[in-house]
């Protein structure tokens, strides 16, 4: 079995915040972090070379796979901000309908502008998407 192309790293949350361009993509960012941590109680950490993840399990499917994932966290992009918090296990169409502009990937949500976005309704959607995951796997503090 291949193991998760997305692994834990040792990068510094810090530095990489500093090096996310544009300079509203950094902003917006830096409120996701505090929002994340705010809301988890969790510092972060990177996964990959772009997200930045709070908390993790270990995940094993039928098929024998296994391995370890962020369990909630978010990754500034250059068109939109990708945040993964929805392990798509449940129906959080109520929350989405109060979050402000979106669109939703298979596990994850894509954000433009967080002016436009309800932050209250977006901490409301990290504690459900994690508290739907913890209903599956542990989650563990980061």
């Amino acid at each position: 079995m291949t193991a998760n192309k997305t692994q834990l790293t040792d990068e510094s949350v810090a530095q990489f915040l500093e090096r996310v361009a544009p300079e509203r993509r950094k902003s917006d960012a830096v409120v996701l972090d505090q929002l994340f941590q705010k809301v988890t109680g969790w510092r972060p950490r990177m996964w990959g070379g772009s997200i930045i993840g709070y908390g993790q399990y270990h995940y094993v499917y039928d098929s024998g796979r296994e391995g370890d994932f962020l369990a909630t966290g978010f990754a500034p992009r250059k068109s939109n901000m990708v945040v993964y918090i929805m392990p798509g296990y449940a129906d959080f169409s109520e929350i989405l309908t109060r979050l402000g502009p979106h669109k939703i990937g298979k596990s994850c949500l894509y954000l433009g502008a967080l002016t436009r976005v309800d932050l209250d309704v977006l901490a409301e959607l990290i504690q459900a998407g994690l508290d739907d995951l913890q209903r599956r796997w542990p989650i563990t503090a980061t």
